[in-house]
């Protein structure tokens, strides 16, 4: 049986009712609560009818059997495609996955799946409206590389978020080498959609081969759903309320506004109510004097609709709750002393940020912002809890990689957005007014083949910077063969060689502000999803006046790629980048 999220709530199927009169509660061994309905004239609409069939399973459209039914969701049998490899290398069987609801239908896809991809010489992708695509790539060339619970590592198995609101999806697969240097332990790969808190890689048990499909494809079924967000309607929840012919949600209920994406609305038991909304007195009053846990009563305790009353008996005074004077003292002071405490630590927290923030140059940022110069409205300014949030406390886990100049952190934004975080080693105080520049300047560019910078927090001791995160890692990694790096064919390597040549030339004569990289290397070249180029870490750049042709500076850079005569005269032109680039296309 698939298993459910821990936050899963199933308020619609409690209470004495869950079905309208006269029809099946039970299909197979799943509750099925209005909305839903089993056969004629049961549901709310044709969307919400669940069909048995003369089976213990019961199915919704597109004939996918229904494991589970909660307030907000549905947990439905997984499918997913694969693709396998004989000994030469050659496809032996495939097959892709499809799915889709019609726009009409209650049913999208929940952000709380994920696209998964299993193998050891694999990409996969899931694409849907709008030009959605996402896609991740597996990596592994020996079994001692493959690791179990490896999904974020790209060793053996990887996985991708997807949007709110889906509503189709279908996937495809390919490989570099279609599995010949993995032959001996990994002849398939496979591409799904399902609940991510209810996949964990194995590791190589789940790297099979053809014969041993079915036995993934089993455990996928048994433990790994496909979870479904479903919503009435189309309607908000305001416009709902103004089309009360049509509106769902019964006495004692309120609606509320789903949070797909796609419009529509669910219903809910007002406070004190328990049981199914969708139905004629489906929210029953719950009785708090039955349970002494659910009211504060010392004697007496009267229910009333929604909530309940106190009372002493004859001859006694006060409000009758079980909250005697020394407890309310008690905890009032405790209360007070706490919040007194949390207070002056606040405030002390706010004065050593304000600090920080003024040192690195946040007010001068806040007027660049003002006055718009520059056309800077797309620098964003971020707070210290933010990063904090997305970085989970800067845990070690969520360290992409070290360099010279910080530590770069894996983040994930309250918008969803994944963002690679860049904490500094030190800063220049001296530098200050040049740093915010080149923030300024840096969030302005928007180039294919460049790291985009989102903005900046100013509130920590040295400042952070937040960039887009690309995902596969470095070329550095991938000629040399480093942490899992997939080899890139010759076709990759001219089309990233001449990508780099277009940012390099872009960021030299086209920016808003000429920019200098000065520290041009395969490390500092990051590779997508598709192996696009992004050049990256700008801890080093400088720019250069508009009526100047070289700027002097301290000589920066990593040995190997620097220009020798910049080394000797510390001279800084772009023919250093130039330079640079081409030990690049050396290593290439």
């Amino acid at each position: 049986m698939a298993q459910t999220n821990a936050n899963t709530t199933y308020t619609i199927t409690k209470g004495t009712n869950v079905t309208k009169p006269g029809c099946p509660k039970q299909g197979g061994n799943v509750t099925v609560p209005y909305p839903f309905g089993i056969g004629s004239g049961c549901a709310f609409d044709s969307g919400f009818e669940i069909h048995c069939n003369n089976s213990e399973k019961p199915l919704i459209e597109n004939n996918l059997t229904v494991y589970d039914i909660s307030d907000a969701e549905l947990r439905i049998s997984n499918v997913f495609g694969w693709r396998c490899y004989n000994s030469t290398g050659a496809v032996i069987s495939e097959d892709m996955v499809s799915k889709n609801f019609l726009e009409s239908s209650p049913y999208s896809f929940s952000a709380l799946n994920r696209f998964i991809v299993v193998g050891c010489d694999d990409y996969g992708s899931i694409m849907g409206p709008n030009n959605f695509e996402y896609g991740c790539s597996v990596s592994c060339t020996r079994r001692e590389d493959v690791m179990k619970g490896g999904e974020c590592m790209g060793k053996g198995s990887c996985q991708k978020q997807i949007p709110k609101g889906l509503k189709y999806y279908n996937t495809t697969m390919s490989s570099t080498r279609n599995h010949t240097d993995v032959l001996s332990f990994n002849l398939c790969g496979y591409a799904f959609l399902g609940e991510a808190d209810s996949f964990h890689f194995r590791g190589l048990p789940d790297l099979g081969d053809d014969y041993t499909i079915d036995i993934f494809y089993q455990r996928l079924k048994a433990t790994v759903p496909i979870v479904l967000d479903w919503a009435i309607g189309n309607l908000t929840r305001a416009q709902a309320l103004e089309r009360r012919e049509d509106y769902a949600c019964r006495e004692n209920s309120h609606c509320v506004d789903s949070d797909t994406g796609l419009g529509g609305y669910r219903c809910s038991c007002n406070t004190g109510y328990h049981g199914n909304p969708y139905l004629n007195q489906g929210c029953q009053d719950i009785d708090e004097c039955a349970d002494p846990s659910t009211n504060s009563c010392e004697r007496i305790c009267i229910n009333i609709p929604g909530s309940y009353n106190c009372s002493c008996p004859d001859g006694y005074t006060d409000d009758g709750k079980n909250d005697g004077r020394i407890g309310i003292g008690f905890i009032s002071l405790v209360v007070g002393i706490s919040w007194l405490y949390f207070s002056i630590k606040k405030r002390k927290l706010i004065k050593v940020r304000e600090k920080f923030f003024q040192q690195n140059g946040g007010l001068l940022l806040q007027q660049r912002i003002s006055t718009k110069e520059g056309g800077v409205e797309a620098t964003r300014i971020f707070t210290a809890d933010e990063l904090k949030k997305a970085t989970n406390s800067y845990a070690n886990d969520r360290i992409l990689g070290r360099g010279g100049n910080g530590i770069v952190y894996r983040g994930v934004l309250h918008d969803t957005r994944i963002v690679a975080i860049k904490k500094s080693r030190t800063v220049d105080e001296s530098q200050i007014e040049q740093f915010i520049n080149e923030v300024v300047i840096l969030t302005q560019i928007n180039h294919r083949n460049v790291v985009r910078l989102f903005g900046c927090c100013l509130e920590d001791e040295v400042p952070l910077l937040v960039y887009e995160c690309v995902s596969e890692g470095d070329l550095y990694e991938h000629i040399h063969n480093q942490r899992g790096a997939g080899c890139l064919n010759w076709q990759n390597r001219l089309r990233i060689a001449a990508e780099t040549a277009t940012a390099l030339a872009y960021l030299h004569s086209f920016a808003p502000m000429p920019i200098i990289h000065r520290d041009v290397k395969s490390a500092n070249i990051l590779l997508d999803n598709v192996y696009t180029a992004k050049v990256a870490d700008f801890g080093a750049s400088r720019l250069i006046p508009l009526d100047q042709t070289h700027v002097a500076t301290l000589v920066q850079g990593t040995s190997g790629y620097l220009d020798p005569e910049y080394f000797r005269t510390s001279q800084l032109t772009d023919k250093s980048d130039v330079y640079s680039f081409g030990v690049v296309l050396a290593e290439l």
